[in-house]
Parts: structure tokens; sequence; C-alpha cells
């Protein structure tokens, strides 16, 4: 499969399968978790072979990551900033006090869709999407929302469908 055959797919059908995806996400919780982390991480390595995220950026562009305390210092020394200044510039704290930011797109993405803090973006950026971190079927909801947000997502939860591991 080509990458503009999967981002074809994934515009026309994330929002239509959204239901029947997280239907499935929600039933790999009965399975076996080792099989189901294994089939997991091969489909993003498999996935990732094919997509070039630079041709989407699509995540940078609709979804804020989480920024921790060593992200914000980390990022404020790279940007010459003190770290009070950069959350007050670039972020928000929700009702739980995490850390996100005030607007999209991400201001760190470059027109050429790459991140221009890339050696130190927040590790919720280095770990997306999180489709080959162990405990895969535990994360029901966030795999459900980043089919919509991410082609990969939504190619590796389709072809698990359609595999259908532990079975």
């Amino acid at each position: 499969m080509h990458m503009q055959t999967i981002l074809n797919d994934w515009k026309q059908n994330a929002p239509r399968h959204q239901e029947r995806n997280f239907a499935f996400l929600h039933r790999l919780k009965m399975r076996d978790d080792r099989v189901v982390d294994r089939a997991a991480r091969q489909l993003h390595e498999e996935a990732f072979s094919i997509i070039d995220c630079t041709q989407c950026a699509n995540c940078c562009k609709t979804v804020s990551p989480l920024f921790r305390k060593d992200d914000v210092q980390r990022i404020a020394k790279h940007l010459k900033m003190a770290a009070h200044d950069f959350r007050a510039q670039y972020l928000q704290a929700d009702e739980e006090g995490d850390l996100y930011l005030k607007r999209l797109p991400c201001p760190f993405l470059g027109e050429d869709n790459r991140c221009r803090i890339y050696e130190v973006r927040p590790r919720n950026c280095a770990e997306y999407p999180h489709t080959q971190k162990k405990g895969f079927s535990n994360r029901t909801y966030v795999h459900a929302a980043n089919t919509l947000a991410c082609p990969a997502v939504f190619y590796i939860v389709e072809q698990m469908r359609a595999r259908r591991p532990g079975r």
C-alpha cells in the first residue's frame, strides 16, 4: 500500500469508522495483551515504513501534546527563555493543571511540516502516536481519538481489526 492511498483512506473513512474502531479497540481488552502488543508494534513499524509524517503533520496541526515540567524547562532553555515566560507565551493549563498549547497549529511547526524544536520536543510528541508502547489495549480512548488525527493510527487500527490478533 502507498502513502497516498493510506492518506486518502484516512480522510474518507476515519470519521465514518470511528464508532466501529472504538468498539474494536474496546474488545481488545479481552485478548492476550502480549499478542495485541506484538501485533501493534509490527503494524506500527509497517505503517511508519510507508508514511512520512512530514507529508501530513496533522497531529501538529490539530492536537496539542501534554507538556511536562521537564519539557517546559528543556524547551525554554533551548529557546533561550525563562520557563515562566515560555509557559506564559505558549501554554495554558486545563482544569486538572495539565499544560497544553494555547493555540493550534503548533507554533513550532515549520512551513515544511517539520518541527523546529525536534531535538527538544515534548516527550508526548516523541512518543506519539503511542501505538508502539506496551499496553496498547489499555489506551482505547487515546487510540480511538488518534484515528481521527493520524493516518498511521487509522491504518494500524484498521489493519489490526482486519487481521484480528489474539483470536
